[in-house]
């Protein structure tokens, strides 16, 4: 992969990670590990369909795994697929810019 599709390709993956509300998902769920979208809501001040909405954006961008126990949904971080592909954003940086 090029330096040019490397660099485009990571694009959604920081615009995913700028936005504040989804970062305190992030940092809810590192603490918590698996959540529910109201057990998410009551520790933020947010509404429900704006936590749905933000979790959607984390799943699209395979942030979070999303496992369904009865009629609940759990959420849970999977970060492999963002380290590598930070990983191969900052090798590619390292390799053509410095």
């Amino acid at each position: 992969m090029g330096q040019q599709e490397v660099f485009r390709t990571s694009i959604p993956l920081f615009q995913a990670l700028s936005d504040p509300c989804r970062q305190d998902i992030i940092l809810l769920l590192i603490e918590q590990k698996k959540l529910t979208v109201n057990e998410i809501t009551k520790n933020l001040p947010l509404s429900r369909p704006a936590v749905s909405h933000h979790l959607k954006i984390l799943r699209e961008e395979q942030l979070l795994n999303m496992e369904q126990k009865g009629t609940q949904h759990y959420y849970s971080l999977t970060l492999e697929g963002m380290i590598n592909q930070l990983k191969s954003f900052l090798n590619t940086m390292e390799n053509h810019c410095l």
